[in-house]
């Protein structure tokens, strides 16, 4: 009876692991975090160039994952936007949803970038490092301050006009988000205002799109782990972990911002969209771990309205239009980051930023975070324009590229939970408020 008590939990682990996305790409890190460290520099067995070729072979998985959702994800969320605009009813329910949405998104944008200069300027990570001597291991030689650049007021106008694609098939063709998403709320707030005779052919031809990317999507997450297994072991072994420990300091600096703005969402969660913190925790961990291990809002998306909807019991007309949107604008965690990042090379580098200087960034960083594409790595891009308008080096960049993907691994993580976040706050709110429009 003994034995059999103490063996119990194995059959429960197998079970977890087997039936469980979440627990497969767990393991799935960790295996790749013991490969990586098998070939990576610091343990010497295998020669760097075979360990590239090793590496290589094992992001064909991670690769094929991040093309299949890249290639569904621009009808998905196409086709998720629109239904879930006209499935608010009427334009008053959408007004209340949509301007509540945008509100929403630049309230808890401000309140990450806040949290970043406050953490940033407390901390001051890039005083940890000497400056020189990095300079020196990343052949940086230029690192004078540039000009900073100045968005003209003239600039202004012809940038809002230029969200506005005039042909929506090259937007969809480039992959332009932002472009997609403005051309999806055209097309359904106008359905909203057809007969449902009229509009009841695309609605249903919307709906065939969704389910069939859903079923792409669903042949797609079988190779989650297997992704998640490439692309640890490819992190670690080519940059090691002596390298992750000479950047500590500005990896705890984001890592804890990333924190503090999940206790944001905690409070959320608890105390506006009144719902039970430990259940609701456990019930998002999956979505949160799918785009910790892809770094990829976009790819994560499915797997949020799926669980938004089937576990968290969201309304669809809420999560069909609050996830596909928060995908694309609301970029808490990339914020914060960029925001960190900016302050941390302005230490490096001994320049001091005047509160001008930060207001400007603040804006520059909210501005890009909204336009930023929910795909891995174009937050270490869109933060050298970042740089140029704080004034700093861009090529600063260069000493971020190392641990840059852990790091987007982790705001990735918060940006989708800050999705899911404001589905559950508006589910709220629209309980409260549908009585009054149905009497």
């Amino acid at each position: 009876m003994e034995i059999r008590s103490f063996t119990q939990p194995i059959p429960q682990i197998k079970y977890l692991v087997k039936n469980k996305l979440w627990a497969q790409v767990l393991v799935a890190l960790f295996v790749g975090l013991l490969v990586g460290l098998a070939l990576g520099p610091e343990t010497g067995w295998v020669e760097k160039e075979t360990a590239e070729v090793i590496t290589d072979w094992l992001s064909i998985p991670a690769n094929l994952f991040l093309k299949i959702i890249q290639m569904i994800i621009v009808p998905l969320i196409f086709a998720s936007i629109i239904r879930g605009l006209t499935s608010s009813g009427s334009i008053e329910q959408l007004q209340k949803i949509g301007l509540g949405a945008a509100v929403y998104f630049v309230i808890t944008t401000a309140i990450a970038l806040t949290i970043g200069i406050t953490i940033a300027t407390t901390i001051e990570p890039g005083n940890f490092i000497d400056s020189d001597l990095i300079r020196e291991s990343f052949g940086i030689e230029d690192a004078e301050p540039v000009e900073s650049y100045d968005l003209s007021i003239h600039d202004i106008p012809q940038s809002i006009v230029g969200l506005v694609p005039s042909n929506p098939l090259s937007s969809f063709m480039s992959g332009e988000m932002l472009s997609i998403i403005i051309f999806a709320l055209i097309v359904g707030v106008a359905m909203i205002t057809l007969p449902p005779k009229s509009s009841r052919p695309i609605l249903d031809l919307l709906e065939s799109i969704q389910d069939f990317t859903m079923k792409v999507v669903s042949w797609a997450m079988r190779l989650a782990p297997f992704a998640a297994f490439g692309l640890m072991a490819g992190i670690v072994s080519k940059i090691g972990l002596s390298a992750l420990t000479g950047l500590g300091a500005y990896m705890a600096t984001v890592v804890a911002g990333l924190f503090v703005m999940l206790i944001v969402y905690i409070i959320i969660i608890k105390f506006f969209a009144k719902r039970p913190l430990s259940s609701t925790l456990a019930t998002i961990k999956e979505p949160q771990l799918l785009a910790f291990s892809t770094s990829s809002s976009a790819a994560t998306m499915p797997v949020s309205i799926k669980t938004a909807e089937e576990k968290l019991k969201v309304k669809p007309k809420v999560s069909q239009f609050i996830i596909p949107l928060g995908a694309t604008i609301n970029m808490d965690g990339t914020a914060m980051y960029q925001i960190i990042a900016v302050f941390f090379l302005a230490q490096l580098f001994d320049i001091n930023l005047s509160f001008t200087t930060i207001i400007l960034i603040a804006l520059t960083s909210l501005a890009a975070s909204i336009g930023a594409p929910s795909a891995p790595g174009t937050g270490i891009v869109i933060l050298s324009t970042i740089l140029i308008a704080a004034g700093v080096p861009a090529v600063g960049v260069v000493l971020l590229l190392g641990v840059d993907r852990i790091l987007d691994m982790t705001r990735t993580m918060v940006n989708v939970t800050g999705d899911l976040t404001a589905c559950m706050f508006f589910d709220r709110r629209t309980k409260i408020e549908e009585p009054p429009d149905t009497s």
